[in-house]
């Protein structure tokens, strides 16, 4: 499939650094690879993945992980239903009744658990059956940069995910909670991201973009039947149709032929929306993971000039 944004984009002395990420010639490569993942992920541990399918609950993790990691560096108050209902509103993602649902079906599914003895009380931290699903979801963001640019970031983190873990997630999330971009895209993607298992609704699709097909106008898939796909994120038949009928009245997704008995197309814009989304959290963990490298260096040389 040639890709999207050679058609889109010309890169120029002043493009921005979204723009000259997008126009990559392995950027579609790289857009492949997340769904991918994110797909294997819901496979291998539903539960967990499920707090990255939907862009509240994302945001709501990505809060609490950041509050968590943050205040375990410097021995603050940690996350409690209490202080998770504050940063819901805080960063105006929730309610503070939905925050508390939040946290009460998490700690339900032991993907949290009770903090040891001498923390303050309803405390609560990752479990450590979460903590690989975890890891995995900000590992592959650094595959697909690596992907687009040849770099080996994932391998510096694969190689010491306990010491750069807990640094990458208060940089990333910060950044992540502050863009209006993250918090605001385009119209189809925010028809499936607000939903339940919206977001694998849209990265299934995009996992299986036939790319030796051809569709005028967009992107044929291999999905054919709401039924199954339905079926493989445990949604309703009823909900994953109502999605889906939303996006075709815009033009967003169809049919290449007989509805139900044929495969699903996603137009061009569809795909560019999530493109979109994907390269402005790339983005963000680029300039996350230089500035905790650069930290580290800083560290490190301040070090060998005490024992110079």
């Amino acid at each position: 499939m040639t890709s999207m944004l050679e058609r889109r984009f010309r890169l120029l002395p002043e493009a921005s650094g979204i723009d000259r990420l997008m126009a990559a010639e392995a950027f579609d490569d790289a857009i492949g690879l997340l769904a991918q993942n994110f797909v294997a992920s819901h496979v291998a541990a539903p539960r967990s993945s499920a707090q990255f399918a939907s862009q509240q609950r994302w945001l709501l993790s990505q809060a609490a992980l950041t509050r968590h990691f943050r205040a375990a560096e410097v021995g603050g108050p940690g996350v409690s239903r209490r202080v998770i209902g504050h940063l819901a509103v805080q960063h105006n993602i929730s309610s503070r009744n939905t925050a508390y649902a939040f946290f009460d079906e998490i700690l339900k599914y032991r993907l949290v658990l009770p903090a040891l003895e001498g923390s303050r009380a309803g405390e609560v931290v990752p479990a450590p059956e979460a903590l690989p699903v975890l890891g995995g979801w900000y590992e592959v963001h650094l595959a697909a940069l690596d992907c687009i640019d040849g770099g080996d970031r994932s391998i510096r983190f694969r190689s010491a995910p306990e010491r750069l873990l807990p640094l990458l997630v208060p940089a990333i999330g910060d950044r992540l909670l502050a863009s209006p971009e993250i918090r605001m895209p385009g119209p189809l993607y925010r028809i499936f991201a607000w939903s339940d298992a919206g977001g694998h609704l849209m990265d299934r699709l995009v996992a299986g973009i036939d790319r030796h097909a051809s569709q005028p106008g967009g992107y044929l898939t291999d999905v054919r039947s709401i039924t199954h796909l339905a079926d493989f994120l445990a949604l309703s038949r009823a909900h994953t149709s109502r999605k889906f009928a939303e996006a075709e009245s815009i033009g967003g997704l169809g049919w290449n032929g007989r509805r139900g008995r044929s495969r699903i197309w996603i137009s061009e814009g569809f795909y560019t929306e999530y493109a979109m989304a994907q390269a402005h959290k790339l983005i963000i963990f680029q300039e996350a993971f230089a500035e905790i490298e650069g930290r580290a260096s800083k560290m490190n040389d301040e070090d060998c000039a005490v024992f110079s």
